[in-house]
């Protein structure tokens, strides 16, 4: 399939784009939102999202077709990490699912329609509307698609014209997203735009910040702050910064080897989604003592866990530097090893970096070196495990919990109250509901003003 050259990123890669290229484009995306969408019930935009995502979701789509079948290089997975990656996200875009998050956002499915009154102000006699941004700006990070690809979704629940910037070729997926969209629907393709081109682009980042009525940004943190100073100070901004997260695992837990071998798999489960690129993706598997099976011996079933699984679902390749850097800092834990066996163990596959088990009695937590590296650290209790992760407190996204029914409920109390902004089971790490609150948020809830009217 060849797609037409409806947006900017489908333009050849020696084509240079210009100011007043984004400039028109933005006034061409207000004109057509207010004269095709503006005025459309959020009714009809959840049955064309819940459509298109079955649509993917078909073997026969020719989009997911061309989505699996691009050379790695062009999305940075291999083919099965893809699809799962791909599969998970479009299952979650259903009627029901759609509809939830608007209620939990914005407290109606109508919201966003007409002055209506939610449950908890029927008692207080007033009626609301969620008003949504005319135009809105997505910076998009390069490691993973599916953070762009929900930005796209929420725009068009909002029915906001929209202007996608991905970082330098990353646009593959995003863009093939928004062809799907057109194709669907072609005068709401033609609210939206695709473009990249590389970070700090100034005079071009200008031109689009000039119409923007609100920016998203996902990044480093040095990277939102620089956008911040761009924006005019009427413009609204939205910025997802750095975000870790890890594992733990109870002694209660792992009563037995076997049980110990399905606790590895759900851990292996987050590490080789999207490579463990995500903000969502574990660096490290904390393990709790006095149990039956020991952090290291679970750290070796894991690694013979990720073996199997690399058979199944091959990482892929990596660029030379980060193949690199991953056999550099291997070879500082194989000397560490070699002098204090007690302290250090390391599991690795032969002949590639494509996965890696290190166990370390230090328990403080470790940045990983991602794409399937992965730390196993050992702590008697949840007091030293939040001691160990201190260095991390107020950046950590999300903890997966293998734990007792009862024991889970505490343990997230105390995660919680420690500031972690999502607890949920190992093994789901990597797949939150629609309705997750991103960085604590609410993301559909971020983008809107509010018009209250008194009874």
């Amino acid at each position: 399939m060849n797609l037409p050259n409806y947006f900017l990123a489908d333009l050849p890669p020696e084509a240079t784009l210009s100011p007043m290229m984004i400039s028109e484009a933005c006034l061409a995306l207000k004109r057509n939102r207010e004269q095709y969408l503006a005025r459309r019930t959020t009714e009809q935009q959840v049955n064309l999202l819940s459509r298109l995502a079955e649509e993917w979701q078909d073997p026969a789509s020719p989009f997911r077709q061309m989505a699996l079948e691009q050379d790695p290089g062009e999305t940075g997975f291999a083919p099965a990490t893809l699809e799962r990656g791909l599969d998970v996200f479009f299952q979650s875009l259903t009627r029901e699912n759609l509809y939830a998050l608007l209620v939990q956002d914005l407290g109606h499915i109508r919201r966003l329609d007409e002055l209506i009154p939610g449950a908890g102000e029927q008692s207080t006699n007033r009626a609301a509307q969620a008003v949504a941004p005319e135009f809105l700006v997505h910076i998009a990070a390069g490691n993973l698609p599916n953070p762009t690809l929900m930005c796209i979704v929420l725009g068009v629940l909002t029915r906001s014209a929209q202007f996608v910037k991905c970082a330098r070729g990353a646009a593959f997926l995003p863009r093939l997203f928004a062809h799907s969209l057109y194709e669907a629907d072609a005068k709401l393709g033609a609210c939206l735009e695709i473009a990249d081109w590389r970070g700090g682009t100034a005079e071009l980042e200008q031109a689009l910040f000039t119409e923007a009525d609100c920016v998203t940004a996902t990044g480093a943190d040095e990277t939102l702050a620089a956008i911040r100073t761009q924006l005019p100070q009427r413009t609204r901004f939205l910025g997802y910064g750095h975000r870790v997260s890890f594992g733990y695992v109870t002694a209660e837990a792992l009563p037995s080897a076997f049980r110990a071998k399905q606790v590895a798999a759900q851990a292996v489960d987050d590490i080789v989604a999207w490579n463990q690129l995500g903000c969502l993706s574990p660096h490290v598997i904390y393990v709790q003592s006095g149990g039956v099976v020991t952090a290291d011996s679970f750290a070796e079933v894991l690694a013979t866990e990720l073996d199997k699984r690399e058979a199944a679902e091959p990482r892929g390749e990596l660029p030379v530097e980060t193949s690199a850097a991953i056999a550099a800092r291997r070879g500082l834990y194989e000397v560490r090893a070699a002098h204090a066996p007690g302290d250090t163990r390391h599991w690795f596959s032969r002949e590639s970096t494509a996965w890696t088990v290190i166990y370390e009695s230090d328990p403080r937590f470790q940045i990983s070196c991602l794409n399937r590296f992965v730390y196993v650290k050992t702590v008697p209790d949840m007091k030293t495990l939040l001691e160990s992760v201190d260095k991390v407190h107020g950046q950590v996204s999300t903890v997966g919990l293998a734990a007792g029914g009862e024991q889970s409920a505490d343990l997230a109390r105390q995660l919680a109250r420690w500031g972690v902004l999502r607890i949920c089971p190992l093994g789901c790490m990597q797949n939150p509901p629609l309705t997750w609150r991103h960085d604590g948020r609410p993301a559909l809830g971020d983008l809107v003003t509010w018009r209250d009217y008194e009874l």
